[in-house]
C-alpha cells in the first residue's frame, strides 16, 4: 500500500481540494493574462475589409457607418454582434464576419436583389428573390418598373412564387401583370399595366394556375365574338364554380366554361 493511500480519508480529501483550487487559480491567472493581452493596443482593429456585392453601397461608407458601433479588440470583439451590425444596414440581407490576424476583420457581404414593391403604395418596402420583405430607399430600385405585391403578413414568399407561376401564363396572352394581391380572406386579385383586374379566387398555386388558363384558353375566342381583342378586357371574375365572369370595354357578359370549347 503506498503512503498516499495509507493517509487517512479527510487529510487525502483536503490534500485533492488544495490541487483542484490551485489548477482553478491557475486558470484565473491564464484568463486575467490572455485578457490583459487582448486588449493591449498592439491588437487593435486597424482595418475592416468588406468584400461581396455592393452594388447599393460602398466599403468607404460601410466602414464609416459600422466602426462607431463596434468596440474591442482583434480577440475581443464580438463577431455575431458585429454581424448584426452590418445587417442593419440598407440593402445588406447577409453578412459573414471573420477575423483575419493579425489586427483586421474581413467582411463578406449579400445585399437585396429587390423583385417587387411590397405592400401599398408610398411605403418604403421591397420584396427581394427570396421572398424576403426589407426596407430601401425606393430611390436606389436599379430596374425601371417593378411589379408590386401584398399580402398578409409572413405570406411573402407564397405571393412572389404565385407571381413566378402566373407572370408566363399571362405574358403568353401579352398581359403584363402588374400587381398582385393576397386578400385577408385568401383571394388572389390580379392587376395589369393594360388596365384589366382578374379576380382569380383562392387555392394552391396548382389550383389557382389550373383555373387561370382554362380562362386564357378561352379569351380570345370570347372576345372575339364581341370583335374585341383580349387587350379590351376590364375586369375577369373567375371564382365562379363552372366558368367566368368579364367585362369588355362596351360590353358586359358572362360566359359558361363548358360553353367554350
Amino acid at each position: 500500500m503506498s503512503d498516499e493511500l495509507s493517509l487517512p480519508l479527510d487529510i487525502r480529501l483536503m490534500n485533492l481540494m488544495a490541487w483542484v483550487m490551485l489548477l482553478a487559480f491557475a486558470a484565473l491567472l491564464l484568463g486575467a493574462a490572455a485578457l490583459w493581452v487582448a486588449r493591449q493596443p498592439v491588437f487593435f482593429l486597424h482595418g475592416i475589409g468588406v468584400t461581396g456585392e455592393l452594388t447599393h453601397n460602398n466599403a468607404v461608407t460601410l466602414r464609416a457607418n459600422v466602426t462607431p458601433r463596434l468596440s474591442g479588440t482583434f480577440f475581443s470583439i464580438d463577431l455575431e454582434r458585429t454581424r448584426l451590425v452590418f445587417e442593419s444596414l440598407p440593402w445588406v440581407r447577409k453578412a459573414v464576419v471573420r477575423r483575419e490576424f493579425p489586427d483586421r476583420l474581413r467582411v463578406t457581404l449579400q445585399e437585396h436583389k429587390a423583385v417587387a414593391y411590397w405592400g401599398i403604395e408610398g411605403e418604403p418596402k421591397l420584396l427581394n428573390n427570396f421572398g424576403e420583405v426589407f426596407e430601401g430607399n425606393l430611390g436606389e430600385v436599379e430596374q425601371d418598373a417593378l411589379p408590386r405585391m401584398h399580402g398578409p403578413e409572413g405570406q411573402a414568399p407564397q405571393v412572389l412564387l404565385m407571381f413566378e407561376a402566373l407572370q408566363t401564363p399571362f405574358e403568353e396572352m401579352d398581359m403584363t401583370l402588374d400587381q398582385l394581391e393576397l386578400t385577408g380572406h385568401g383571394g388572389w386579385r390580379a392587376h395589369f399595366e393594360e388596365g384589366a383586374t382578374v379576380e382569380l379566387g383562392s387555392g394552391s398555386v396548382p389550383e389557382v394556375l389550373a383555373r387561370t388558363q382554362r380562362f386564357l384558353r378561352t379569351l380570345t375566342q370570347v372576345t372575339s365574338r364581341y370583335g374585341r381583342k383580349s387587350d379590351a378586357l376590364e375586369t375577369a371574375d373567375l371564382r365562379h364554380q363552372d366558368g367566368y365572369a368579364l367585362r369588355l370595354r362596351g360590353v358586359s357578359t358572362l360566359a359558361a366554361i363548358g360553353q367554350k370549347k
